[in-house]
């Protein structure tokens, strides 16, 4: 079942089991009926005391049973109602979390590209250095920009010595290193 489904309050089984109840009940609300007629009939007629008891016997069974089923069917619903506030919720703080991280993102590329401009690197050493950022390998870089891995090697030498750095683990270190607070820190 999809999140879509359950907040806009209908779910693929809800209306089967609707019918169902309402079937159930239905019947159970006819038997009611049938067995009082029948008793208000017997009682007149002077029937035996042991058959008006049976049939009422029944139909206090038909009636417990149908006060039942409502009882159930109210209960669901307030679940289901419940639930699907709750699921509400939950879809509005994700998209919420969704847009605000989508921004955070946006600012690090940004402040990113920055430094990289600071650096003097050409566009296409910017795109290998977002690339390095993100983990790949030369190989990886050379396939997804169209050069050779020997292009992605000398392009990722020369961000290296731009920017005075010895390497990759440098490079990601000048970027991440103020991102990854350690423990002792965040508690203070």
């Amino acid at each position: 079942m999809s999140i879509d489904a359950a907040a806009s309050g209908r779910y693929p089984r809800d209306d089967v089991n609707s019918r169902e109840r309402i079937v159930v009940a239905t019947a159970l609300l006819v038997t009611c009926g049938l067995i009082g007629i029948d008793l208000f009939n017997d009682s007149g007629e002077g029937v035996a005391i042991w058959h008006v008891m049976i049939e009422a016997g029944a139909g206090l069974v038909s009636v417990t049973a149908l006060l039942f089923l409502l009882r159930g069917a109210i209960t669901l619903r307030r679940r289901l109602d419940a639930e699907i506030a709750s699921t509400a919720s939950l879809r509005a703080a994700a998209e919420h979390w969704r847009a605000e991280s989508r921004r955070h993102v946006e600012g690090l590329a940004k402040a990113i590209d920055r430094q990289l401009t600071l650096w003097r690197l050409t566009d296409a050493e910017k795109d290998v250095a977002f690339l390095l950022l993100k983990g790949f390998g030369l190989k990886d870089i050379a396939r997804m920009r169209d050069t050779t891995e020997k292009t992605a090697r000398a392009q990722s030498t020369a961000i290296y010595a731009k920017a005075g750095l010895s390497g990759r683990s440098e490079l990601a270190a000048f970027f991440l290193e103020d991102l990854l607070v350690p423990k002792e820190r965040e508690a203070g």
